[in-house]
C-alpha cells in the first residue's frame, strides 16, 4: 500500500487488539479518507457480480486458477488463508515435483520443472492472510505442435464442447432400474433413444426389459422372507440436453450430476459414459470421433463421453449409473454395543425396504433435473444474453413440458 508505511513486520507481530495503537502510531492513520469507502443500501442494488467461469472452487477458503497448458504457464489465487502459517515454496514444491510432467516413461515426455514462485500473501516466510498468488511458468512448451489441432477436434477432448459453450429442446430425463444385485440388465437390451416412461412403470421394479424385471423381483423377493436386503443400480438418462451446459474446472457438469446423486441417501457410488469400464481400454478404442451429420450438426459416433466432455454437455444422450448399497435396516439378529459400551445383539423393529433401488429411481430423475435447470439458467445467463457465434454454438430455446415424461 502506498499510502501506508506499515511494515511487515508490524502486522505479522500484532496479534491482539491491544497491538492497535501501535498499527495506528506506524502511519496507518496516515490513510487519506478516499481510501476508505462506505456502500449505501442504494449503490449496493446497482451492483453486478458475474461469475461464470468455473475455476474458483471453495467459499471461505477459496482458490482460483488461471492460465494454460501451452501458455505462458498456469497458476493460483489463494483466498481465505489464515495469517502467520509458515509456508514457503519449497513446501509447495514437493508435491508439485509428485505430478510434473516427464517423470517416467509411463508419463507425457514433456518436460517440465514446474518450478513455483509465491509472488504475493507470504512475507518472511510467513503468510499475512492477504491473498497468496502462486506462479509456475512453462519452459517446455510446444504450441506449434498443436496447430493442426486448432481446427480438427480431438475426439475425447474438450475443444468442441468449449466452442460449443463459447461460441433447445426438450430435455427428457428417464432413470430405470438396471441391476439389483447380482442380477444385472445388460447393455444394449434396452434402447435409450426410444425408451418411455411407460416401459419403466410397467412393473414394480421399474426396469424396462419385462425378462429381467420378473428376475429382480424374484431376487429382492428371496431377501425379504428371510429378513435381509439388497442394493442395486439405478442407469439414469438425460435426452436432447443442450450443448454447453456445465464449466471447465471445478464446476463440470458430471461433478454437478455426481454430487446430487451422491446426496441421496443409500448412494455409494457413480459413474458416467463407459465408466470404471472405460479403464480397461486404450485411448484409441475410447476416443469418441467427431463427424457432420446430414443436418451439418458435429456430432460423435460413439457415446463413451456420456455426453459430456471438459465438464460441458455436447448434445449427446447424456447417461449415468447411481449404486445403492444394500437396505441397513433389517430384520435379522446383528451384533452391536449400546451407548454405555456394551456389547449386545438387535434385531430391527417396524417396516424396512428389502431393496431401496425402485424408489430411488424418481429420486435420481429429480436431482439429475435440478441440476440442468440450475445449468440452463447459468448457460442462458452467460452465454444467450449477447450475439452468438453462428458457427459453433446453437440458440438456447425454452424447453417444452411433456407431462409423460420428467422434462425441463
Amino acid at each position: 500500500m502506498a499510502n501506508s508505511s506499515l511494515s511487515t513486520k508490524q502486522f505479522l507481530s500484532a496479534q491482539s487488539s491491544s497491538d492497535f495503537g501501535s498499527l495506528q502510531r506506524s502511519g496507518l492513520r496516515k490513510l487519506p479518507s478516499p481510501a476508505l469507502r462506505f456502500s449505501s443500501p442504494r449503490s449496493r442494488h446497482k451492483k453486478l457480480v458475474i461469475q461464470a467461469a468455473g475455476n474458483t472452487f471453495g467459499t471461505y477458503f477459496r482458490v482460483t486458477t488461471f492460465g494454460e497448458s501451452h501458455g505462458g504457464g498456469v497458476g493460483c489465487v489463494i483466498d481465505g488463508c489464515p495469517p502467520r502459517l509458515p509456508i514457503s515454496e519449497a513446501d509447495l514444491q514437493v508435491e508439485l515435483d509428485r505430478r510434473r510432467p516427464g517423470q517416467s516413461r509411463i508419463t507425457t515426455p514433456r518436460k517440465e520443472t514446474d518450478t513455483c514462485r509465491i509472488s504475493s500473501g507470504v512475507a518472511e516466510g510467513l503468510t499475512t492472510g492477504s491473498s497468496i498468488k502462486v506462479e509456475v511458468p512453462n519452459t517446455d512448451q510446444r504450441g506449434n505442435d498443436y496447430s493442426e489441432m486448432s481446427i480438427s477436434y480431438r475426439p475425447s477432448h474438450a475443444d468442441a464442447t468449449y466452442d460449443f459453450k463459447y461460441g433447445a429442446r426438450s430435455v427428457q430425463i428417464l432413470a430405470y432400474v438396471s441391476q439389483v444385485h447380482d442380477v444385472v440388465l445388460p447393455e444394449g437390451l434396452v434402447d435409450h433413444e426410444s425408451m418411455t416412461l411407460d416401459q419403466i412403470e410397467s412393473n414394480i421394479v421399474r426396469c424396462p426389459n419385462p425378462e429381467y424385471a420378473e428376475k429382480m423381483i424374484a431376487a429382492i423377493d428371496a431377501v425379504r422372507v428371510r429378513g435381509d436386503s439388497v442394493g442395486g443400480v439405478v442407469t439414469c438418462i438425460a435426452r436432447n440436453v443442450p450443448r454447453g451446459l456445465g464449466s471447465p474446472v471445478f464446476d463440470k457438469l458430471e461433478a454437478e450430476l455426481a454430487k446430487a446423486a451422491m446426496s441421496l441417501p443409500a448412494t455409494k457410488g457413480f459413474e458416467f459414459g463407459s465408466g470404471f469400464a472405460g479403464t480397461f481400454m486404450m485411448g484409441s478404442e475410447h476416443n469418441d470421433e467427431f463427424f457432420v451429420d446430414k443436418h451439418g450438426r458435429i456430432r460423435t459416433r460413439t457415446n463413451r463421453s456420456g455426453g459430456i466432455q471438459g465438464g460441458i454437455s455436447n448434445g449427446e444422450l447424456i447417461n449415468m449409473r447411481v449404486a445403492f448399497k444394500p437396505t441397513s435396516t433389517i430384520s435379522r439378529k446383528q451384533h452391536t454395543v449400546t451407548r454405555d459400551k456394551h456389547e449386545t445383539e438387535l434385531i430391527a423393529r417396524g417396516r424396512h425396504d428389502p431393496c431401496v433401488v425402485p424408489r430411488a429411481v424418481p429420486m435420481v430423475e429429480a436431482m439429475v433435473a435440478l441440476v440442468l435447470v440450475d445449468q440452463l439458467m447459468a448457460q442462458y445467463a452467460q452465454c444467450n444474453l449477447f450475439p452468438l457465434n453462428s458457427a459453433l454454438q446453437e440458440p438456447m430455446q425454452l424447453p417444452s413440458l411433456e407431462p409423460t415424461e420428467i422434462s425441463l
